[in-house]
């Protein structure tokens, strides 16, 4: 099914391999993640994820074969979201927040497709949507979060800089800011003062501008424990540069910090 390009929109294909069965939903951006994607969603289905939140993934064009049908089928996928357009992961966000709008659910949560997540931990991320928080943060640096093998140039840049810049932005204690394991309520993400389907969001400026902008607004918001591992040995799964990747998100946080994401009528 081919979609027509919308205002804050990336142009994408859809394919529904189901109905939608829950209120919630999981969005997973990913690009040629391999067999890491897999591996996640064997351990979702291990966990039976899907009986509580439909699983959507939010392929940014891969490349790799990962994205068969016939193996997202029987990892129990609900729909597959293809970009066809600009943007990195803020356009894949992009993609998935208007869908998963658009199909009525309540809440949404956010994972990376690489595998370094405790995805079985989505259930209580819905716990918490259903008590009415509108923004829970996951995070592997509160009591009962594990922070396994994490590559020490991370922490320090987790815990010193980016945790304190995007802490002091919403006037909010945070502690693992980077981590895109979130969930996010309907009713935040529709707010008008809010608007994240915007193309200013192009790549990791969405999670550090819906960090913030939920308790500038007085949304109720929340950290829960989860789980981050890295690989003991071999490559960092990761999209972001040393370099000219952490060089970008620096610029993000201090463009963020002094509200350049705000829609304009705030």
């Amino acid at each position: 099914m081919n979609d027509q390009k919308r205002q804050g929109v990336p142009q994408f294909e859809c394919f529904e391999y189901g109905e939608k069965t829950s209120e919630y939903c999981v969005l997973i951006p990913i690009i040629n993640e391999g067999n890491r994607i897999h591996k996640e969603l064997m351990r979702a289905y291990r966990a039976n994820i899907s009986s509580y939140a439909d699983l959507i993934l939010c392929d940014g064009g891969s490349t790799d074969g990962s994205m068969e049908e016939k193996k997202l089928r029987k990892l129990k996928i609900n729909t597959l979201l293809i970009k066809k357009d600009v943007g990195k992961q803020g356009a894949q966000l992009r993609m998935g927040i208007w869908w998963a709008l658009q199909r009525g659910y309540q809440g949404i949560i956010t994972i990376d497709g690489n595998n370094k997540d405790s995805i079985e931990d989505i259930p209580q991320f819905i716990e918490k949507l259903k008590e009415g928080y509108d923004f829970i943060q996951g995070s592997r640096f509160i009591k009962g979060g594990k922070a396994i093998h994490t590559p020490m140039v991370r922490l320090l840049s987790v815990r010193f800089i980016h945790a304190p810049i995007i802490s002091f932005t919403a006037k909010h204690w945070y502690t693992d800011t980077t981590n895109a394991f979130r969930g996010y309520s309907a009713r935040y993400l529709r707010d008008e003062r809010v608007k994240p389907l915007r193309d200013i969001f192009m790549t990791y400026e969405l999670l550090a501008y819906l960090s913030v902008r939920a308790t500038q607004l007085g949304y109720r918001v929340c950290e829960i424990p989860v789980t981050r591992a890295y690989p003991k040995r071999g490559k960092i799964p990761t999209k972001i540069s040393l370099f000219k990747g952490n060089y970008q998100l620096i610029k993000i946080l201090l463009k963020n910090l002094i509200g350049c994401y705000k829609p304009n009528q705030d």
